[in-house]
């Protein structure tokens, strides 16, 4: 059987494996060479910096519990859980409607897809596994390595502080792949496929 003959729903699958792969590899390669906190300068926008983020998308957190129950990290969790399943339901049922859903759209949603799952594994597993870790199943820290400091915004004002890093620069968020995989797509979704979405 040939990977052109396999069912669309099983090449999906595929492509989401390969990317989640993608980006774990590239979280472990920098796990096991760099320490955390370590940053490279590979090009004068491009930085690579080792840091453990214990929230969602570009360190943004939720608040912690009491007695050491991180309650954010259990509502994020379960809310990337809920997040996967509507977008495996919803893949499906785009895939069902055959030739009138955009194959962009589909691209779309499995980035998406991917994202969430490279970062719910991190969170599931890396408390476990990871020895600059200890927080156990569902408390891990996601992994996050890439630094764009594209230029330095002097006086931002405090309502956009979120695209500004403490050095500011202009998106200073340090964030992994999967991340790329989810901004990409929603970017891509909203500039190419908004008539779909109409």
């Amino acid at each position: 059987m040939s990977l052109r003959s396999l069912p669309s729903g099983y090449k999906i699958a595929l492509w989401v494996v390969v990317l989640v792969a993608i980006d774990q590899i590239v979280k472990m390669l920098i796990h096991f060479n760099f320490e955390v906190g370590e940053r490279m300068q590979v090009f004068s926008w491009f930085n690579l910096c080792y840091i453990e983020n214990n929230g969602f998308a570009f360190g943004m957190q939720l608040g912690g519990g009491e007695e050491g129950v991180d309650w954010g990290k259990i509502v994020l969790s379960l809310f990337r859980l809920v997040m996967i399943g509507g977008l495996i339901y919803g893949i499906r049922y785009l895939l069902r409607k055959g030739a009138e859903v955009p194959k962009g759209v589909i691209v779309g949603a499995v980035l998406i897809l991917a994202g969430a799952i490279g970062n719910m594994v991190d969170s599931m597993f890396y408390g476990l596994l990871l020895d600059t870790q200890d927080g156990g199943f569902l408390m891990g820290k996601v992994v996050d390595m890439i630094h764009l400091p594209l230029f330095r915004w002097e006086n931002c004002p405090s309502w956009l502080d979120f695209l500004v890093g403490g050095d500011g620069y202009f998106f200073g968020a340090v964030f992994n792949v999967a991340d790329a995989y989810i901004s990409v797509a929603v970017v891509y979704l909203l500039i190419f496929q908004y008539k779909f979405f109409k």
